[in-house]
């Protein structure tokens, strides 16, 4: 890498973490300050079954959708597999959390790709899921029904690994600041801010939901700024 190529990348860097910062600061300001506090929070080490179930659920429901939609529909959902009490549980009544669950999300594939997870671990062990989602991340994510490149990593996010979701929203901001993935520019925000990628990534997001007609001007006030 040139001088001047360093500079420009230091540059950007810089200008992208400033404008990131902003963001955090507004979302805090509107009421979002808890929803980034459990992103800080969430920890492969501290993952357990049920959460894994809640967290799996609940990428695989919003494949496609808006979370909106998602949300006001999944405290029902939750009910209908028991709250997730444990795979057992779900695998064992089945018939009747499926039953449940469509009267609230009339989906079929993506209920029933709820209960296959449920009985993979019921067959298989938490333990043994644990161990391998250590070991070989998000591609052993990738084997399970719905959970495809980008949804395999919105659940790796959600329970712990240290990764950005390359969504629309955050693909665009990537684009438009002049990085190649989002992985990338998510790793130099967080250099620059000490905060974890996750994090990053959930803050980048949130800020693009509520501020769809502003993100061209979030993006073009940094590149003015190279």
């Amino acid at each position: 890498m040139g001088l001047i190529q360093g500079v420009q990348n230091s540059n950007k860097q810089r200008h992208i973490a400033k404008a990131y910062l902003v963001a955090k600061n507004r979302l805090i300001k509107l009421g979002y300050e808890e929803e980034i506090d459990w992103q800080y929070d969430v920890s492969l080490d501290h993952l357990t079954e049920s959460k894994f179930l809640r967290e799996s659920a609940w990428v695989i429901l919003n494949s496609g959708m808006k979370e909106t939609v998602i949300r006001k529909h999944f405290y029902h959902i939750s009910n209908a597999f028991n709250n997730w009490k444990s795979a057992i549980d779900i695998s064992n009544n089945s018939f009747s959390c499926r039953k449940r669950a469509l009267v609230y999300f009339n989906h079929k594939p993506k209920i029933d790709a709820i209960i296959s997870i449920a009985k993979r671990i019921s067959k298989d062990g938490f333990s043994k899921l644990l161990s391998e989602i250590k070991a070989y991340g998000v591609d052993y994510l990738r084997q399970f029904p719905f959970l495809g490149p980008a949804t395999s990593i919105h659940l790796a996010k959600n329970i712990g690994l240290n990764v950005a979701k390359p969504d629309r929203h955050l693909k665009r901001i990537a684009f438009n600041t002049g990085y190649n993935n989002v992985q990338e520019m998510c790793n130099d925000i967080s250099i620059m801010t000490e905060d974890p990628i996750p994090v990053v990534d959930i803050v980048l997001w949130r800020f693009s939901t509520l501020y769809k007609y502003n993100l061209t001007v979030f993006t073009n006030k940094i590149r003015n700024q190279r």
